[in-house]
């Protein structure tokens, strides 16, 4: 459900990832590394790799072969669904 306070909160957290990458934000990438995923989500490459094998998460993924991609609408719309308020609800 996309409220006005749920979109800034996307807006806000696209432009934190525009700086993460140093780009404008016109410009983010369609996908990105585990490690540029893990820099944005703040954690380790390995813990996501982790959370693609047990499932532990929601957080679709792109696989071919070898190679992990996570789409950057992917990783805002997660991180935008780990917000919490003071009480534990959601942002």
């Amino acid at each position: 459900m996309n409220t006005p306070k749920n979109t800034q909160l996307h807006q806000e957290l696209r432009e934190e990832f525009a700086q993460l990458l140093s780009v404008a934000i016109n410009k983010l990438p369609g996908d990105v590394s585990p490690e540029i995923a893990g820099k944005f989500l703040s954690t380790a490459p390995r813990t996501l790799s982790i959370w693609r094998c047990t499932g532990r998460y929601n957080l679709p993924y792109l696989k071919m072969g070898r190679m992990a991609r996570y789409r950057v609408t992917d990783l805002v719309k997660f991180k935008a669904s780990r917000m919490r308020g003071h009480t534990g609800e959601l942002v």
